[in-house]
Parts: C-alpha cells; structure tokens; sequence
C-alpha cells in the first residue's frame, strides 16, 4: 500500500455549542480527532497535535510553562498508559491540557464518539487503553482534553443523557456505568471490605480448549489476582446493570408520562452479543427490568429511536433483516429484509442505522438510512404513519460506507468513505488508484421525482475536507510496519464480523 493512503474517517458527528459560535463537524480519523468549520470545511484543530505543529503554535505556552530552570514542572510529566488494573496513572485526571503533548502511540484510532446535545463536549474512546476522554470545544474550534478516566473493560459502547451531564459506558462484558461528564475534583473513597476475598473464575486450563478461550482464562486470572479495592476504578461511577454477554447497542430515551403531566420517564435499552434487546428504566431506577424485546436471532449491533416517533424502535445486527418494534410492549411491528434477492445467502452485519426528518417538496419525509459493514450501498427507507418501513432506492457510493451525519443548515447528507479498501471488500486495499482518495460525499434529495431519489452534490465543506486529507497510514517502508499498519487500519474499520458465533462454538 502507498504511503499516499490516509486514514478515512471512521466516525463524523456535527456538532453546535451551545454559546453563540460556528457549526462544527468533528471527526475521527485514525489516531486523532479533527474539528472543521461546518460552512467553509476550514480545519480548526487536531488532536493530539503532531509534535512539531505544536511545538511551533504553542512556544509562548512552553516558555510559561517552564520554570526558572527551564525544566518542565512535574505536573506536564504524564503517563498516557493506564497501570496494570486498568485504573488511571494520571495522578490529577482532570488537570486541563491542549493535548500538545499527548503521544497518540498508545492507541491507533478512537472507536467511539459522542456529542454533547445542550454543552461544549465532546466524548471519544481509545479503545487500547479502554480510556473516555471528554473534550472541551472553544468557540474558535480548538479542543481541550479536560479529563480522561480509564475504565476496568474496553468500552464498547457510549451514549449520553439527554441533559448531556452524565456519559453512559457499556463494555464488552456486559456491565453498563454512568459517569458524570465533568469528573469531581473530590477523592474517590473506596470502602474497604472487612474480608478482602479473590476472584477465581469457575473454568480452568483442563475445561476450557480453544486459543481464544484459552487467552480470556489467563487474563482473568491475572485480573483476579487483584483485590476488589484494588481493580475498581479511582473515579466516580455507578454500575447500572449487566448483561452477560458483550454490550453492542445501547440507546438513552424519554417519553411522556402517562400518569403525570408535564412529566417524563427515562428508558435505557441495551442490545448485546446474544440476541437480546433490554428494556430498563432510566437513571437511577435501572435495576428495573421493563421487558424484553426478543426477535433477533443473532448479535444485535444498531438500535435506533426516531427523535418523530420514540415509541418505535429500529434495530439491526447479524441478521439479513431489520426489526422495527413497539418497544414498551416488546411486540415486533415488521420484520424488514435488508436483501433484495430472497434467494440470495449471505452474512450481513449493520453498521450503523440513521433516522432522519428531510424536507423535500414542502413536506418532511421521515427517512432511515442502513449501511451494513463492507457495502458501499446505503438502503434507504420511508417511515410510514403507522411505523412501517417501505423501501426506497438505494444510494450507490464510491466506496463502503463508515458513518452518516445530517447538516440541516444545508438540507444535506454527509457521508464518510472507506477510500483504502476497494469497495464492497473488508480486506482488499485498492492498488494504483487513479483518482484522489475520498473521504466525505455529500447527498441531497432530488426534487419532483415520484420516488425519493437522491443525487450527490458539491459543496465548501465536502471540498476542502477532501483536498485537505487527514495523516497517511503508513509512514515506513518497512514492509513488515506496512503490513502492519494494514492489519490495525483494517481491524478498525471492520470488526463486527468477530461478533459472530460459529456452529461449532468458536468464535471467527
């Protein structure tokens, strides 16, 4: 692969502060996190900062920074590796930072991202480090790393409360945490148990067999070697609930209640590995179990809630269908195939579903947009006014899909691109390309056709983002760095395959 190959973005997000400032679109690519001007795509910052970049822009910083000596103060020394428990080595996590000295070494892309909906913030995940970071965004764009807190399992999902005050974490074994979005200056005390008593997991080396099953045992046990005290996390956070499977989906909503005007109710829906979508109440009575949405028959990955119609639920995973529920009632209104020919076989894994209100023609039509893993097709689908989907024509892009975003100033759809892997493959990376790499596609509704019919358009933003580009891929000419590098970009983009299980029980 060419060193002319740069990272795409793998997750894209508008974003408008709550003060009086520009639009912002914020991006991950690879390693970093980029903010740029909704209206003109203007680059406004990067972080972390390339080190000669910072050095540059930020001199007057360092020399006030630096003591008499000249020698940095103790409290810039930072450790950006978490300790063998998982728990921070930051000893002030919620000092404030630039991030021009951050070493994007100890993670190669941010897995997750989230928005805050009424504040300045802004939440990622690297997933290496299992680390939740939360930005403070300026009103000229530029991002402040205020605090980052690591938590005792990879994050697999996160979401935010609708008042945008507390983070919501599901890990890849289950549990589900809140954690304020501005960690407290205070100490965290933790209780010590009277009889401090070591975890040991039920299986052992003789009942355990596969390579996979084999590597989770022993990190277990080097895990429970630890204390309680010792493994829990040194910052506030409440365990919510736990699935006993990985969490892949999770949505945060509110509805009228019916029993007290003017007031609402909370809902957390969790979606996991093993099929099943959970209905619990909001914070801070989670440990109450609605019901149950059962349907799926294999790892569930997407969960959507129309902001026009929150009764409904929409939801997708490993299944070559979409599921479209009454959630309250647990009870399937229509069962959706994502495949055009019924004979056609095929594993479909979905990446992301997106519901939005577009205006077109005077009126607002509902729209839900899928994407599944590998395609560069985007299904389209119209909500009906009973909760039906009815399909419309499918969007074809230049290369797979990774993430949508809407951009109501401009009645457009943004699209992010795969422009390394050749489209439709998980793992082909395109060799010799004619054309310059892609990395946003900008979509609009075409007007005065019988059907809803897309077509894709230019504009300032989706120009100087893609003339601009992001930091290349590969940086050596070593072929085994090259081929690594391959591998880790390629790992996260397409994972969810892994999700699957086998018939034989092991899993990809």
């Amino acid at each position: 692969m060419a060193a002319k190959f740069q990272y795409p973005f793998q997750r894209i997000q508008f974003f408008e502060p709550q003060a009086p400032a520009q639009r912002i679109l914020v991006a991950a690519a690879g390693p970093k996190l980029y903010c740029y001007a909704a209206e003109s795509g203007r680059r406004l910052s990067v972080w972390p900062q390339d080190q000669e970049t910072a050095n540059g822009q930020d001199s007057d910083i360092a020399e006030k920074s630096t003591g008499a000596d000249g020698q940095e103060p103790p409290g810039k020394k930072r450790k950006l590796s978490p300790s063998a428990d998982g728990s921070s080595s930051d000893p002030k996590p919620n000092t404030k930072e630039t991030g021009k000295s951050q070493a994007s070494s100890s993670w190669s892309h941010i897995s997750l991202l989230a928005t805050s909906p009424t504040g300045n913030h802004i939440v990622a995940v690297t997933p290496e480090d299992k680390c939740i970071r939360v930005f403070e965004v300026g009103k000229d764009g530029t991002l402040q790393h205020i605090s980052e807190r690591h938590m005792p399992k990879r994050p697999s999902v996160i979401s935010l409360t609708p008042d945008g005050n507390t983070i919501i974490c599901g890990d890849k074994f289950g549990d589900v945490y809140s954690l304020p979005l501005i960690p407290s200056d205070k100490p965290i005390v933790q209780a010590k148990p009277s009889t401090p008593k070591l975890f040991q997991p039920a299986a052992t080396n003789l009942t355990v067999h596969t390579k996979r099953n084999l590597e989770a045992l022993e990190q277990q046990l080097r895990v429970g070697s630890k204390s309680a005290e010792e493994r829990a996390p040194q910052f506030e956070h409440k365990l919510l609930l736990g699935h006993v499977s990985m969490l892949s989906a999770l949505t945060y909503v509110s509805l009228p209640s019916p029993s007290s005007a003017g007031q609402s109710r909370s809902y957390l829906l969790t979606g996991d590995r093993d099929e099943h979508i959970r209905v619990s109440r909001g914070i801070p009575q989670t440990h109450v179990i609605e019901n149950y949405c059962f349907g799926h028959t294999s790892f569930i990955t997407q969960m959507c809630i129309p902001d026009w119609r929150p009764e409904l639920l929409v939801s997708g995973g490993g299944d070559d269908h979409l599921l479209v529920w009454k959630w309250q009632e647990g009870r399937i209104l229509q069962k959706v195939p994502l495949l055009d020919d019924k004979s056609e076989s095929r594993e479909i894994a979905v990446r992301g579903i997106w519901a939005l209100s577009l205006p077109a023609s005077g009126n607002a039509v509902k729209v839900v947009f899928v994407a599944a893993e590998g395609s560069p097709e985007l299904l389209c689908y119209t909500m009906e006014s009973d909760g039906q989907l009815r399909r419309q024509p499918s969007i074809q892009l230049t290369s797979n899909v990774l993430d949508v975003a809407y951009d109501g100033e401009n009645n457009s759809i943004l699209v992010s691109l795969d422009g390394v892997h050749e489209s439709g493959s998980t793992q082909a990376f395109k060799e010799n390309p004619t054309a310059p790499q892609s990395f946003l596609q900008a979509l609009r509704v075409v007007e005065g056709r019988d059907d809803l019919t897309f077509e894709a358009v230019e504009d300032s933003l989706v120009s100087s983002v893609n003339a601009e580009g992001t930091t290349d891929v590969v940086t050596s000419d070593d072929e085994k760095a090259i081929e690594k590098s391959k591998k880790d970009l390629t790992d996260a983009l397409y994972g969810l395959g892994n999700l699957r299980k086998r018939a034989n029980g092991e899993e990809e």
